[in-house]
C-alpha cells in the first residue's frame, strides 16, 4: 500500500528541525549565479535574486565552492539594503578559499568557468571552520547565516567528527548560526552522520527524486526518528527530469538510454493527467513529512519564474496511484496528497 504523506500542506513554511528557523517550500539555490556551467552576468544574477524573492523564495542557499566566492559575493550585492528578517541564507564550510598565487596555475574549476582568481582548499579543522564562515560572511555582506552545513565532505569522515561537526556546533551553542548540518548527495553517508550527531537540517541532492528513491531506504528514516529536517536538491537529476531526451544529463554526465526511458514513461503517464514533468518532479519529494522545502537552481529570471509556475500547478492523487500502477513508483514509497 502507498503510505500517504504528513498533514502538513506541500505549500506552507515549515521549521529546521527545533531551531525556529522556518523555511519555504521553494528556496534559490545560488550555484548558477556562481557561473555553474555558464556565465551568468552581474545584472542577470541580480534579477535571478529578486525575482525568487518576488515569487517568495525567502530561503538561499548558497556556498564558498560556488564560483569560487563569487555565488555569495553576487547574492550578498543583490540583498544589500533588504530587510534582514525578510530571507533565510544557508551557506557552507569545509572549503576554504585563498587568493591565487601569481605564479600558480589557475585550478579546475569543477564545472565553475570564469571565476575569480582564488583557489579551494580543504580545511576542516576547529579554525578554519571559524575562518571559512567569517570570510562567507564578509562576502555576503551580513553580519549572520541562519544555517551552515559542512559541504561534500563524503571523503573527510574523520575531520568530520574530530573537528568539523564540533566546530559548528560551537558556533551554534554561541549564537552565530542557528541551524547546522551536511549537503551532499550521498544519502548514506547524510543517513550516517544524522544518527550520530546533533544534527538540524542535511541537503540532500538528487537522491530523493522522481527517479532516484535511495533517501527513502536510509536517510529519510533516520531523519523522521531524529526530527531532522531535509532540504532537496537537483530535483531534475541535472536535466533528466526537466527534459527527457537522448543526451540529456543525469547526475551530471549523460544519462543512459535505458533512464531516459524511464524518464519519458513518467512523463506520459503525467500528461494523461494534464500535469508537466517538472510540475511532478517538484511536488514529489513532499511526500515525505520530513522534507522541508526545495530548492532550485536558476541561472535567469525566466527560469525562476516558469518553476515557480510549475510549483503553482495542482497535482491530483490519482497520477501518484498511477505511477505506482504501472511500476514506476515503488508502493512502499511515501507519495504526496492531492
Amino acid at each position: 500500500m502507498t503510505r500517504p504523506a504528513g498533514p502538513r500542506g506541500a505549500d506552507a513554511a515549515r521549521e529546521l528541525g527545533r531551531t525556529g528557523v522556518r523555511v519555504p517550500p521553494l528556496g534559490l539555490g545560488c550555484a548558477p549565479i556562481g557561473n555553474f556551467r555558464r556565465p551568468v552576468g552581474e545584472e542577470e544574477a541580480r534579477a535571478v535574486v529578486e525575482a525568487a524573492l518576488e515569487e517568495g523564495w525567502s530561503y538561499l542557499d548558497t556556498a564558498p565552492h560556488y564560483g569560487v566566492g563569487l555565488s555569495e559575493e553576487r547574492l550578498g550585492r543583490a540583498l544589500a539594503g533588504r530587510d534582514r528578517a525578510s530571507y533565510v541564507i544557508s551557506t557552507k564550510a569545509g572549503r576554504r578559499l585563498r587568493p591565487l598565487g601569481g605564479d600558480e596555475t589557475p585550478p579546475d574549476g569543477e564545472g565553475f568557468v570564469d571565476t575569480p582568481p582564488r583557489v579551494r582548499e580543504w580545511d576542516l579543522s576547529r579554525d578554519g571552520i571559524r575562518a571559512t564562515v567569517e570570510a562567507s560572511l564578509e562576502r555576503l555582506g551580513t553580519d549572520r547565516v541562519e544555517i551552515v552545513l559542512l559541504h561534500d565532505v563524503e571523503n573527510h569522515v574523520r575531520e568530520v567528527y574530530e573537528t568539523g561537526f564540533p566546530a559548528l556546533a560551537e558556533l551554534r551553542r554561541e549564537g552565530l548560526v542557528r541551524a547546522i548540518g551536511f549537503g551532499m548527495n550521498h544519502s548514506d553517508h547524510l543517513a550516517r552522520f544524522v544518527a550520530d550527531l546533533d544534527v538540524d537540517v542535511v541537503l540532500c541532492a538528487g537522491r530523493w527524486t522522481l527517479l532516484d528513491h535511495r533517501a527513502a531506504s536510509d536517510l529519510l528514516p533516520v531523519c523522521a526518528r531524529r526530527g531532522t529536517s531535509v532540504v532537496v536538491g537537483g530535483v531534475y537529476n541535472s536535466g533528466l527530469l526537466a527534459d527527457p531526451r537522448p543526451g540529456a544529463h543525469f547526475d551530471y554526465r549523460q544519462a543512459p538510454p535505458p533512464l531516459v526511458e524511464r524518464a519519458r514513461r513518467i512523463q506520459e503517464v503525467c500528461g494523461e493527467f494534464g500535469v508537466p514533468l517538472r510540475a511532478a518532479a517538484l511536488r514529489f519529494p513532499f511526500g515525505h513529512p520530513a522534507v522541508a522545502s526545495v530548492v532550485v537552481g536558476c541561472s535567469t529570471e525566466e527560469e525562476v519564474r516558469d518553476n515557480a509556475r510549475m510549483f503553482a500547478r495542482p497535482v491530483p492523487g490519482e497520477m501518484w496511484r498511477a505511477l505506482v500502477e504501472r511500476g514506476l513508483l515503488g508502493e512502499d514509497l511515501p507519495l504526496p496528497q492531492g
